[in-house]
Order: C-alpha cells, then sequence, then structure tokens
C-alpha cells in the first residue's frame, strides 16, 4: 500500500487533549515543583500552569497533591532502574562493570538534581510516601540480583573479596556521590573550595570510582 493510499489519522477535536501526554506534562511539572518547594511549599496553581492544562485535571488524574508527589517519587525511581538496566552490567567483566556502575551512579545525580532534592524532602519527612509506592521493592530487586551477580562472579575471579553484601555495596556506591551533591554547598563553604566547579566535580568522580573498586579487593 503506497503513502499515499493509507487512512489518514483521525484528528482530535479542538481542545481535547490526551491523557497520556497531560499525565506526562503534569509529572514533569510536579518534579521541578517539588524538587524547587518541597511537598509543603509545592502549590497545585503552579504545577497546573507549568504543565499547561486546567488545574482540575490534577485532581481528575492523581486525586490530589500527596498522590501526585508520590507518582513524581515513583517516576525518578522508575527512571533511574531503567538507566541502569542499560548499562548491560551483566555482559561486562566484573570490575569494568562495577566501574561503569559507579561511574553511572555519580553522573546520573550530576545531571539530575531534581532526584536528589526530591529524595532529601522524602527523608526529611520519613520517607512515607515511599513506603506506600506500589512495587517500589520490586523494581529495586533485579539491580540488587545482577550487583550480587557481578559480586559473586568477582569473587569466584579472585578480583573482589567474597563476603560483600550487594545490599550493602549499593548503599555505599550511592552514599559516596549523593552525599557530595545533597551537601555541596554546605561542604564547599566549609572547605573554601568551589565543590560544584567542573573540574572539582570530576576530580571527585574518580576518587569515587578508585575508592570504591579499592574497597572490594580482597
Amino acid at each position: 500500500m503506497s503513502r499515499a493510499s493509507l487512512p489518514a489519522a483521525p484528528e482530535r477535536p479542538r481542545g481535547q487533549r490526551d491523557p497520556e501526554a497531560t499525565q506526562r506534562a503534569l509529572l514533569a511539572a510536579a518534579t521541578a515543583e517539588f524538587a524547587e518547594k518541597g511537598l509543603a511549599g509545592a502549590r497545585v496553581d503552579e504545577i497546573a500552569r507549568r504543565a499547561g492544562v486546567n488545574k482540575q485535571l490534577v485532581y481528575h488524574h492523581f486525586g490530589n497533591k500527596e498522590a501526585l508527589y508520590r507518582a513524581a517519587l515513583e517516576q525518578v525511581y522508575a527512571g533511574i532502574r531503567a538507566a541502569e538496566r542499560a548499562l548491560h552490567l551483566a555482559d561486562l567483566p566484573p570490575e569494568a562493570a562495577l566501574e561503569r556502575l559507579v561511574g553511572f551512579s555519580f553522573d546520573y545525580l550530576l545531571e539530575h538534581p531534581e532526584f536528589v532534592a526530591l529524595l532529601n524532602d522524602e527523608n526529611r519527612l520519613g520517607a512515607p510516601h515511599l513506603r506506600e509506592a506500589d512495587g517500589l521493592q520490586a523494581m529495586h530487586s533485579p539491580l540488587v540480583d545482577l550487583l550480587r551477580e557481578t559480586l559473586r562472579r568477582g569473587g569466584e575471579a579472585g578480583i573482589f573479596r567474597a563476603d560483600l553484601d550487594p545490599v550493602q555495596v549499593y548503599i555505599s556506591i550511592a552514599a559516596l556521590s549523593y552525599f557530595y551533591f545533597s551537601n555541596n554547598s554546605s561542604l564547599s563553604a566549609i572547605f573554601g573550595r568551589e565543590l560544584g566547579a567542573a573540574r572539582a566535580v570530576s576530580a571527585r568522580r574518580r576518587h569515587v570510582i578508585d575508592f570504591t573498586l579499592r574497597a572490594l579487593r580482597p
């Protein structure tokens, strides 16, 4: 069938919205608003304005501000987990796989300050929304399993210690990068260095990768 003979896509009546596109726009707007102002300071009116939709659509799609906040948290976690799966760590030798994971974890926080801001706010609240999030633990399980398998392969090859807990290793990897970005302003003030400068960030990235790999070795 030629392109000319293909049936034309039905036109959407003027003013009719794509529900999925509206939800995506609201989640993007909500993520930005919550990252800037936290759950307490964010306003539904402003989220709707950022998304370019009517305020009532926020309630229609998400119910209330807290539910939208929880959806935003779930989305940012889903984003980093999806990006981690794309690393294909199982295809790499153990040490190369860990180096890639550590570098990725650092780079992701550098490129996604909204992730750091949202987690700071949720931790300050005691993480009630993450506790209620559907499937959050299941979302993390594949990463833990993959890390466990990578550490096992490294242990059998004599590259890594054989007594490593994959959850502890992941928390350490996350912490080494997360603290640097979540506390960058205060650390810069305390040590009299501009730790957000490109050269400082690059030096920190090298340190985190080297520090982690050395800690894993026998």
